[in-house]
């Protein structure tokens, strides 16, 4: 926490500095806008001293961007275990909210299915009835019975209307059938933003494990080299080269891009005597 601290009271430093630049360079700015308010012969110097305020205002950015980018890691890093929790609970609920849309989906597209099949049935057979009264009414007239003439007409005109009641109940159901649909579409999406949240937290997290494991290594790695430096020492004490270390070569994780090699073992080597040695 006392190297966060540096870092922030560096980045405070840095940024009062980056105000006062900026003050001076809104100074020279008004200047150069209006040439003609420079004293004769200064212009270079004032094109200057604005450029060299600019290079050291752009430099001192970077720096601060630098350190927001070290203090953000190292806090998450301090806190990760709260982090990670709350990563984990908002996961679980956004693949429960997942798993309940695609339940609601399953609903709505089964009932839409449903829907759809009744009305191709329903008119279907509504067609149907009216081919076939049409049929025995040719039927009757061609052999000359009037009876089934009469008959046959009959069903027809009820044929006709039954039709025609089917097709307004088709025409309701396919209102339904386009207000499922939309339903359906409108669930995808909050499946689709449900997905994306849920992606989005995965991706913090992970990018937070990715950080504490690479501090895990680092001390791994520096816990591996007080070994390798006791080691050394050992070889050394019994005048052995510790020849399979040579082409060690370690590389650092996270905020440096370092490696630990056999100059570090080398010089951890030299810190031990018989008695640390001996001390297993």
């Amino acid at each position: 926490m006392n190297d966060i601290q540096k870092l922030k009271d560096r980045r405070e430093q840095l940024t009062s500095e980056v105000e006062r630049l900026r003050a001076e360079l809104l100074h020279y700015e008004t200047a150069l806008a209006s040439p003609e308010s420079i004293e004769r012969g200064r212009e270079r110097d004032v094109q200057d001293q604005y450029a060299d305020r600019k290079r050291k205002c752009d430099s001192l950015d970077f720096e601060i961007n630098q350190l927001n980018q070290k203090i953000i890691r190292r806090e998450n890093i301090a806190n990760h275990e709260t982090l990670m929790a709350g990563y984990r609970d908002a996961m679980a609920t956004w693949k429960a909210d997942e798993h309940e849309l695609n339940e609601k989906r399953q609903s709505v597209s089964t009932r839409l299915g449903e829907i759809r099949q009744q009305a191709s049935e329903d008119m279907a057979k509504a067609r149907q009835a009216e081919t076939e009264a049409a049929t025995a009414y040719a039927q009757a007239v061609a052999w000359g019975d009037t009876d089934g003439e009469k008959t046959a007409n009959a069903d027809a005109q009820k044929a006709a209307k039954n039709l025609a009641t089917v097709a307004e109940q088709n025409r309701r159901q396919q209102l339904m059938i386009s207000a499922l649909e939309q339903e359906l579409s409108t669930i995808d999406q909050h499946i689709a933003e449900a997905q994306q949240e849920h992606q989005k937290i995965e991706n913090k997290a992970l990018h937070l494990a990715n950080a504490v494991l690479e501090e895990k290594w680092n001390e791994a790695a520096q816990a591996l080299l007080d070994v390798g430096g006791q080691l050394c020492a050992a070889r050394r004490m019994i005048d052995r080269d510790p020849v399979a270390l040579l082409k060690l070569n370690v590389p650092e994780q996270g905020e440096n891009f370092s490696s630990w090699d056999w100059s570090d073992l080398s010089e951890r080597s030299v810190r031990y005597k018989v008695q640390d040695v001996l001390t297993l």
